[in-house]
């Protein structure tokens, strides 16, 4: 990278030229511990400034430490105005009322909190300027003969400094990580429940393509039987039931076209499945299934028993289905209730088991059960809902508006055999 550039891009960015100078807040975060510890970094900063305070000959020495133990406390929001507040009172105390000789690192203490807790919220750049900074009017004052300590103290300040600066980097690079990693799993874990949500959708889409392939073509052989059922049917009936059929067939064709992918092979080169969508006939078959695997089932059935829409059916099925795998695989040998209520223009699921009769096993599914039952209730504008019960068990509800489309009139076969003359 040019120099010139990394050079506009430092002046350009007050994160790096403008963070010891800015008035903006920083507060700092509290720890992600229980609610109690939350701010106990907070109360030992005002714990550290009440005993730092606490020093002085005189009444103006003692007003420098108060001033400068307070910086601390204006750190824990605004790093950089009390970075420089906490040198200015270091450079009055030495230069003006210099700490006595049993205390005289105490001044070196206050600062060097102050450096830590200002590179807790700024980049590494600004904060090792403002520790060079430091470190360099420690020297000059010693050089200037300030009542700084000796020089084994400006080494012993220095290095606390140089400390300061490291611990705080690595705490506020440890925070960054952390919250980069919370907003990468977030992201993920959204990720993944977007395309859980896609995978359930295709497969749903797989299976209505049959069903909604077997009425257009029922549309085409209709349309195109039609005109032998009548006697001498009129040209524009013809043509019309002509007009239906061809665009039945290029619906079909369309549906094929923009569906086919998703009877593509799947990636181990298995071919796609052909067996023919199950609906509620299969029922009693499916709970003789659940029972040989180990799970007591019962069903019942109220409201008058009647074929409804495929696209009802299937759902139907597969949502019962997916409710008694999830209990084989999370509750097994749970007692388990299922109930069909078959409503004016409602179908009503409920899938109820008990709590565990054994440890569950781990689970090797991906977690896309409650995700297509769902789907599958939205595609039909249905109502569902899935939690557990008081009693420590699991519940499964689905409510499928059924629509049941008019049955057609009568073949006009009839009508013309009895009326056309023998």
């Amino acid at each position: 990278m040019p120099a010139t550039t990394v050079t506009a891009r430092l002046t350009t960015n007050p994160t790096h030229l403008k963070a010891l100078l800015t008035l903006t807040p920083r507060p700092l975060p509290p720890l992600t511990w229980p609610r109690p510890l939350r701010y106990l970094p907070h109360t030992l900063v005002g714990l550290a400034a009440l005993a730092l305070s606490a020093t002085g000959a005189d009444l103006t020495a003692r007003l420098l430490a108060v001033t400068h133990a307070a910086t601390l406390l204006l750190a824990l929001r605004r790093p950089a105005p009390a970075f420089w507040l906490s040198l200015a009172c270091f450079a009055a105390i030495s230069l003006g009322h210099p700490p006595t000789h049993d205390n005289e690192v105490w001044a070196w203490v206050v600062h060097a909190s102050t450096l830590f807790l200002l590179a807790l919220r700024v980049p590494p750049l600004p904060a090792a300027t403002a520790t060079a900074l430091s470190a360099a009017l420690g020297a000059a004052l010693k050089l200037l003969g300030a009542g700084v300590g000796s020089w084994p103290t400006v080494a012993t300040g220095t290095a606390l400094y140089a400390t300061a600066l490291l611990s705080g980097a690595i705490r506020r690079g440890r925070r960054e990580d952390r919250a980069r990693l919370a907003e990468q799993i977030e992201a993920t874990a959204a990720e993944r429940a977007r395309r859980t949500v896609l995978e359930e959708r295709a497969r749903i889409a797989r299976e209505l393509h049959d069903v909604v392939a077997h009425h257009m073509s029922l549309i085409s052989i209709q349309a195109d039987a039609a005109p032998y059922r009548v006697q001498d049917p009129p040209r524009e009936l013809v043509t019309e039931l002509a007009s239906i059929r061809a665009n039945a067939l290029e619906g079909l064709a369309e549906l094929r076209r923009l569906l086919g992918l998703l009877r593509a092979e799947a990636a181990d080169g298995a071919p796609a499945d052909t067996t023919p969508q199950p609906s509620l006939d299969q029922l009693d078959a499916l709970l003789s299934q659940v029972r040989a695997a180990g799970l007591p089932v019962s069903a019942r059935v109220t409201g008058a028993r009647r074929a409804l829409p495929p696209g009802v059916e299937l759902s139907a099925y597969r949502i019962v289905q997916e409710a008694l795998s999830n209990t084989l695989r999370h509750a097994p040998g749970a007692p388990t209730a299922v109930e069909l209520g078959y409503g004016r223009g409602t179908l009503t699921l409920r899938v109820t088991n008990g709590p565990a009769a054994g440890t569950a096993p781990p689970s090797p599914g991906a977690g896309h059960g409650l995700t297509g039952m769902r789907e599958r209730v939205t595609m039909l504008d249905g109502d569902f809902a899935a939690g557990p019960t008081p009693e420590g068990g699991y519940e499964v509800t689905a409510a499928l508006p059924t629509r049941t489309a008019p049955a057609p009139p009568p073949p006009a076969s009839s009508r013309t055999d009895k009326d056309s003359p023998a």
